[in-house]
């Protein structure tokens, strides 16, 4: 059955929310509201990925992370997942509890993989044109093809396998909204009828490509019911109560 994952951004610049939960007891509280509102996995990021974001260090990243880590992995052990591209954090993280590791990269960091290889954890690979993030927004040959979306993400699936990693722990982010025309953004919402055979997780929530109206309830369901529809696992989303209908019908 499909699930929905809950954003929890602990930034104080994220395009949607930023700065609505950066406190720590506003994290916590925002996380057991998710799930209470139907979040199947909440995934919890320290840095903004939006257009024009300062980037973080790992140190950086982790002074945001640990003090909300330390709370929530043992109320949700393998519940959460840690949007990150430092490798060192990921260990970190592990060294509390188990967590989901969201890279955003797309296993560009050798040390990602090697740290991967290692944990052998459920991991989150999505697409990304660049090994750098704000390269990728500001690309002048933005992706433009469901093909050359598809070839990059099953070579990593092939990495990984090569390193030991259970393919079953394997679930593919086509990366909407991450260097790529607007015109696939809007076709990678069906990118789970390309991969059949691996877990897709869409990520649509708000961008762009939906619309003056993007921050509306009713084009993200739309966006949601279409991937469901092409068969995605996970639908990743800021409104998890708004979206709770997609499951119950």
């Amino acid at each position: 059955m499909a699930q929905l994952v809950g954003i929890l951004n602990i930034t104080p610049d994220s395009f949607s929310d930023g700065g609505t939960y950066f406190a720590e007891h506003d994290a916590i509280e925002r996380t057991t509201q998710l799930f209470a509102d139907g979040a199947g996995i909440v995934d919890i990021g320290a840095e903004s990925t939006r257009p024009g974001a300062q980037p973080l260090t790992a140190d950086e990243e982790w002074q945001r992370l640990e003090p909300v880590l330390k709370v929530l992995l043992p109320m949700y052990p393998g519940l959460l997942s840690l949007d990150t591209y430092h490798p060192e954090n990921v260990a970190r993280a592990f060294s509390i509890g188990d967590v989901i590791v969201n890279d955003v990269t797309g296993m560009t960091n050798p040390a990602m993989v090697d740290i991967i290889s290692e944990l052998n954890p459920r991991v989150i690979v999505s697409q990304l044109p660049s090994a750098d993030i704000q390269k990728a927004h500001t690309s002048k040959a933005p992706v433009s093809t469901v093909q050359e979306v598809k070839d990059d993400l099953l070579a990593k699936v092939r990495l990984l396998k090569s390193r030991g990693v259970d393919g079953g722990n394997i679930i593919l982010d086509p990366g909407i909204g991450f260097g790529k025309t607007m015109e696939l953004n809007a076709e990678l919402v069906r990118f789970a009828e390309e991969v059949p055979e691996y877990q897709v997780m869409i990520g649509y929530s708000r961008k762009r490509f939906l619309g003056e109206g993007r921050m509306e309830l009713a084009p993200n369901l739309e966006a949601g019911r279409i991937a469901l529809s092409s068969g995605a696992a996970l639908l990743r989303v800021h409104d998890v109560a708004g979206h709770r209908q997609l499951l119950d019908q």
